[in-house]
């Protein structure tokens, strides 16, 4: 992991953005805190978020695959079983997201979807904000 899956989508309380730092070979998210620029390790918030992105996958796995496969362009019910599986079970593909990270493409249109996690002075993550979906959620 060269740096934070969610650098650009991480804020603190008061509405800062995090920005990112390494110490040693390991990445941080750094909070500035009056002055005080507090390391949070990245792996440990990521995994927070993520976490909480996968409680907003379940139940939806089957409509979400089949939804990617037409975006991919793969339709056929192997690669939709596939995308699916990948959906039932997303943790066993955390190794994997964490070596290759997140494009930034996808970081960039989260952040223009609105995705804004926020945390507090100790790094713990404390809510995630998605007003493109509430929007969405309003309208049914």
């Amino acid at each position: 992991m060269t740096e934070p899956l969610f650098l650009g989508l991480i804020f603190s309380e008061d509405g800062r953005q995090l920005t990112a730092a390494r110490v040693g070979n390991e990445p941080f998210y750094v909070l500035d805190d009056a002055g005080f620029r507090r390391h949070i390790r990245a792996r440990e918030l990521d995994e927070a978020v993520l976490h909480w992105l996968w409680e907003q996958i379940r139940g939806h796995e089957r409509e979400l695959a089949e939804q990617a496969a037409k975006m991919t362009g793969q339709e056929d019910i192997f690669s939709r079983a596939v995308l699916q599986q990948s959906l039932t079970h997303p943790e066993a593909y955390a190794e994997e997201i964490f070596r290759h990270g997140l494009p930034e493409e996808t970081r960039m249109w989260m952040g223009m979807m609105g995705f804004r996690a926020i945390v507090n002075v100790h790094g713990e993550l404390l809510r995630v904000d998605q007003p493109a979906r509430a929007a969405d959620d309003d309208a049914d």
